[in-house]
Parts: C-alpha cells; structure tokens; sequence
C-alpha cells in the first residue's frame, strides 16, 4: 500500500510493558511515507514505570513523528470536524481503555480521538492488551468485534499458563492491519496463538 498522502492518527495507553514494542512500529508507518499524529492517554503523560520515564517516552514519539503529541481531550476534539485522520490506531489498548470505548464514554484525549473517527465514519484500529480480556472484559471486545469500522490487530493468549484471561496483540501486523482497514476489511487470522511469537 502507499502510505504517501495519508495521516495515521497512532494513539498509546498505559500498557507500559509494550510501549516499547510499539515505537518501531510507529517508525514503520513514517518511513513508509505517512504523516504520524501521536495521541496519548493521561497515564502516558504522567506516570513514569520500571519500563521507562514518561518525559523519555514522550520524547520519542516528538522525534519519530515531527509532530507534537495530542494529549488533551480539548486537542483531540477538532479531529473529528477536520476529517484528519485516514486511520487511527490504538496501541497498545489497554482493557480499561477498550471498556470505556464499548461503552461510549469519552473521558481522556485517546478515546476523544476514536470517537471522533467513528464520527467520520472511517477506520479505527485496536491492539488490545489486557489481562482482562477472556475475563470482564471478554464482554466489551465482543461488542467491538461487531461495530462498524473498527478493526483488530490479530491478538491471542500471550500468557496462557500464568495469565490464563491475557489476550495481546501481534504488534508487528499493526502496519498491515490498518490497510486491510482502509479497505474495509479485517486482517485474518484474527485470533492466533500469540504466546509463540
């Protein structure tokens, strides 16, 4: 696919362990031709962890994408007025974060950014990572499997053994996922056995 032309709204919430794993997939979509917006969540924002400072990850993401980082409600808003974004993805999408998105609220600058993309009626991408989702969770991911114009990361068990209820994704298919979106169409397998990669 050409990315050349096109805007990825690429948004991160508090699954710290996996921020790593995430960037160079952001880098993926900007070497690839796309102009990159980062959203991030309040947590991002704030909350430094044994997986990396807050200031640190932020200043990641400013030097891959050029651009400044969407992290307030406030900012977030006008993009669904302007129609900015082709795609928006949401990765990592914590459980809490996919919770409140099956359930329409609307309380931090992530979920602002996807409802305002609903809006437009185009595609919004999630990489779930919860420890929750074949738990209370199981309940919102299966509402989101059948909204329109939301589509999924292919995701699996990553923990069977220890966290028997843990679903994430494959984090390297975030790329190929959002243009099999575009088409409208979702990237299969979608369920797979992610504990062997």
């Amino acid at each position: 696919m050409n990315w050349q032309g096109k805007t990825v709204g690429y948004a991160l919430t508090g699954s710290h362990c996996t921020l790593e794993e995430v960037m160079p997939q952001i880098k993926r979509f900007v070497d690839a031709g796309a102009r990159v917006i980062p959203i991030v969540s309040n947590t991002i924002m704030t909350t430094d962890t044994r997986f990396g400072k807050s200031a640190d990850w932020q200043q990641q993401l400013k030097d891959i994408t050029g651009n400044n980082i969407i992290s307030t409600i406030v900012d977030a808003e006008p993009l669904g007025p302007s129609k900015l974004l082709d795609v928006m993805v949401i990765a990592p999408c914590t459980g809490n974060t996919t919770s409140k998105l099956a359930n329409a609220m609307t309380e931090s600058p992530v979920l602002m950014a996807a409802k305002a993309q609903m809006r437009n009626l185009r595609p919004l991408v999630l990489a779930i990572s919860t420890n929750d989702g074949l738990g209370l969770n199981a309940m919102n991911i299966a509402k989101l499997l059948i909204t329109k114009n939301i589509y999924f990361v292919p995701f699996g068990q990553d923990a069977p053994g220890a966290k028997p209820n843990s679903l994430v994704a494959r984090m390297d298919l975030i790329m190929e996922a959002c243009e099999s979106a575009l088409e409208g169409k979702q990237l299969q397998p979608m369920i797979i056995e992610r504990f062997q990669y």
